[in-house]
């Protein structure tokens, strides 16, 4: 199958890509700019010229493909709503695109945060703020499966490591601790984080874009919960620095996601999609060293 994919040269699209294309897939990634059209053509794919805002555009990939992998996401907390607006806006386009003709439309999306248990791919909670913005983008393309679209969305945890990742979460706590000399956590550090390698996610956008039965929910989770002052201390030791609390403050916009137990199920995806995650775990990526080079 020919896949239109956004997003196709960022971090988890550059996992996507070969993922695909190893499968025996094409792929068609959309770049705005020439680096991330380099990065798509070296990686194997075709280039779409355009963004995010550009809905023709978005139009003319999905509906010349033979299905869609949504990843882009203008990840600017500073314009959080106009951000959620630009992905609605996308995923309308993309859909509209789709509509009756059985074409799969796998988006992503975010793990929920469920006090006091691992949230599960049927909870559905009330977010506030641009989250709830983002969580009804989601629901709207799930909406697409009641006209004739195959349309699924692929949570993805707090953190998606791997050698590679410069931008994410943890890379921003590794430089946070070496900037103050303390590699923090907030409170007793109990909070639990859920994640994924790249490469194991990767393969859950694959076997939903060819397998997810429409309207699906899945999990990419590989550590369903990963405690803050565990792999604080991994940083830390790593570093040569000590690991203790620190104010919430003193992580800016990370302080109140790591004060947060947020852990997450996969196993209604593993019974669906026969998928597992077989990449090192997020304290075993980090014991590799790739993250401190």
């Amino acid at each position: 199958m020919q896949i239109f994919i956004t997003g196709a040269s960022g971090w988890i699209g550059s996992a996507v890509v070969p993922e695909l294309i190893n499968a025996g897939h094409q792929v068609l990634g959309l770049a705005r700019s020439d680096s991330a059209a380099a990065a798509i053509t070296v990686a194997g794919g075709e280039v779409l010229r355009g963004g995010l805002d550009d809905l023709d555009t978005l139009r003319a990939g999905a509906a010349g493909s033979d299905g869609v992998i949504h990843l882009a996401y203008v990840h600017d907390f500073s314009r959080a709503d106009d951000a959620a607006k630009v992905d609605g806006s996308a995923i309308t386009a993309l859909g509209a695109a789709l509509l009756d003709s059985g074409k799969p439309l796998v988006i992503a999306s975010g793990t929920p945060m469920i006090p006091g248990r691992a949230a599960t791919e049927r909870d559905d909670p009330a977010w506030a703020g641009p989250m709830a913005a983002r969580a009804e983008n989601a629901r709207a393309a799930l909406a697409l499966a009641a006209r004739g679209v195959r349309s699924s969305v692929v949570r993805l945890p707090r953190s998606v490591h791997g050698d590679g990742d410069l931008h994410g979460f943890i890379p921003r706590l590794v430089g946070l601790a070496r900037e103050s000399g303390v590699s923090g956590y907030v409170g007793d550090g109990s909070s639990r984080w859920p994640a994924v390698h790249a490469k194991d996610a990767a393969r859950l956008f694959r076997l939903a874009l060819e397998a997810a039965p429409a309207g699906s929910v899945l999990h990419a989770v590989g550590d369903e919960g990963v405690a803050v002052r565990d792999f604080a201390g991994v940083i830390g030791r790593r570093l040569g620095l000590p690991a203790a609390s620190r104010p919430a403050e003193d992580f800016g916009f990370l302080g109140a996601l790591l004060g947060v137990d947020m852990s997450a199920s996969s196993t209604l995806t593993r019974e669906l999609m026969g998928w597992q995650a077989v990449q090192p775990g997020l304290l075993a990526d980090l014991e590799q060293g790739h993250y401190f080079a």
